[in-house]
């Protein structure tokens, strides 16, 4: 490293403690040196996404949090249920940087030619303990953004830009023809719109509310079904009818919505049948539950026919399994896209000392639908 280069770095940390509770802290640490392969990023931007409060807040009740520490060095503790210790057995004593992307600029480069290369650029980057001031990755890590984006722009350019992009190749990888996305009103869910829109594929959009309705008609959402409307099966059967969609992602994980969605599928097949079949459908109907807004058991009820199935999907097990060119040629779609369909919008922006006040983490940590933040750590 040079003389100028930074030596240490603040980074906000994630620790179960030996008496059963959750402090998040913002702790200091070393930068390490750089081996030929990597880059130092000064982060500025790193957005709080659902898939960072898991191990940000664990099983913790973050209503009941409280603040201590110093301004300077605040310290969130929140208590965790006796019944949920169990789950956190294995982070008892061990402070764990969060935050899974992020965005900013590269300041100092190994000795590749690939590292060299990141060298001024602004980059997005992915690989945990991003809500930090600096941070070093391999330059495989990185995706150089066009000229003129911005940090904050590029900041989310992974987990929701690739779970759609992800949602879209596993359709075609599978051979289905059409998709159902429940909470779809979420960033996630106007990113999956886009993408589908552009590329002229059937989405059916769960939501729960009619405000979030209107949000997806806003981008061009033509396929909506709301939950909290009496007809919700038969509107949602319908739209299965029409698409022939027999692949959900579910974002909601618990309750009844999973086996809701199967049973409308077999109902929408069992309709567009030349045949009946005392057994119900052949054509195979796939769930996958992709989150757990809702942390309830996944109850399945209802007729799903002879063939379907329900099972569990992230992002990093299914880019492995897309190989590096194919992982390669989603990225370009993303950095290529930005500014418009991979386009993300914040409604708070905070420091690493903001996001560890009680009042801020209940915030940010409900997870409301219109509400994204997006953390600056050189605030």
């Amino acid at each position: 490293m040079s003389q100028t280069t930074p030596r240490e770095t603040l980074q906000i940390e994630s620790t179960v403690t030996p008496d059963g509770r959750l402090e998040i802290s913002l702790a200091s640490a070393e930068i390490p040196p750089l081996g030929p392969d990597d880059v130092l990023v000064r982060v500025e931007a790193a957005p709080i996404n659902p898939s960072d409060l898991g191990l940000l807040f664990g099983p913790a009740d973050i209503r009941k949090a409280t603040a201590g520490g110093t301004p300077e060095r605040p310290v969130l503790a929140a208590p965790i249920p006796d019944a949920s210790i169990g789950s956190v057995a294995a982070r008892v004593g061990r402070p764990m940087p969060v935050g899974n992307e992020g965005a900013g600029i590269v300041i100092e480069a190994g000795t590749s030619d690939a590292a060299r290369a990141l060298l001024g650029r602004t980059v997005g980057v992915i690989g945990g303990g991003m809500y930090a001031q600096y941070r070093v990755v391999p330059a495989a890590m990185c995706l150089p953004l066009p000229e003129g984006t911005a940090p904050a722009e590029g900041a989310s350019c992974f987990v929701n830009p690739m779970t759609a992009l992800g949602m879209v190749e596993t359709m075609r990888l599978e051979g289905h023809h059409a998709l159902v996305h429940t909470a779809a009103a979420s960033n996630l869910g106007q990113m999956l719109n886009k993408v589908c829109l552009a590329d002229g594929i059937p989405l059916v959009n769960i939501v729960r509310r009619k405000e979030q309705q209107e949000i997806l008609r806003a981008i061009g959402a033509t396929i909506l079904c709301d939950t909290s409307d009496p007809d919700f099966r038969d509107r949602l059967t319908d739209a299965l009818a029409e698409t022939g969609a027999t692949l959900a992602f579910d974002a909601t994980g618990g309750g009844k919505l999973a086996g809701w969605i199967l049973s409308c599928m077999e109902a929408a097949l069992n309709r567009n049948a030349e045949e009946y079949s005392r057994y119900g459908s052949t054509t195979h109907k796939q769930i996958y539950i992709y989150g757990r807004l809702d942390r309830s058991p996944t109850v399945l009820e209802g007729d799903f026919g002879t063939a379907w199935s329900v099972g569990g999907w992230l992002l990093p097990p299914f880019l492995a399994r897309l190989g590096p060119e194919g992982a390669a040629r989603l990225r370009e779609r993303v950095a290529s896209e930005i500014k418009t369909t991979f386009a993300s919008h914040y409604t708070s922006e905070i420091s690493l000392a903001q996001a560890l006040e009680p009042e801020t983490a209940a915030a940010y940590g409900r997870m409301a639908t219109g509400e994204k933040y997006l953390i600056n750590p050189q605030k």
